[in-house]
């Protein structure tokens, strides 16, 4: 099993990045996708996800309205789509395949948001 993120970088203020996540070695579009994010000393926290068919999706209060999460399940990948960064968003970006027995999550990628 593996879940490999990709797309952070360093971006300025106001600015949109996209972070993507493929899946290997399971069945991908029987499970939920979720993305998380840790600051450097504060605990990981939860910041989208997504149902298994894309048909439903929800938000942490923080990234409302300026996140998007999506997927492709002919791609075994999730996306989540950021605009209008903040500083406070600078963190760890993690995807994690959520459902009955399965707990998978990848390895993060680094998003600073800094002028």
């Amino acid at each position: 099993v593996q879940l490999v993120e990709s797309g952070g970088g360093l971006v300025q203020p106001g600015g949109s990045l996209r972070l993507s996540c493929v899946a290997s070695g399971f069945t991908f579009s029987r499970y939920a996708m979720s993305w998380h994010r840790q600051a450097p000393g504060k605990e990981r926290e939860w910041v989208a996800i997504i149902t298994n068919t894309g048909g439903s999706t929800n938000y942490a209060d923080s990234v409302k309205g300026r996140f998007t999460i999506s997927r492709d399940n002919a791609k075994n990948t999730v996306y989540l789509q950021m605009n209008s960064l903040k500083p406070e968003d600078t963190a760890v970006y993690y995807c994690r395949a959520t459902g009955i027995g399965v707990n998978y999550w990848g390895q993060g990628t680094q998003v600073t948001v800094s002028s």
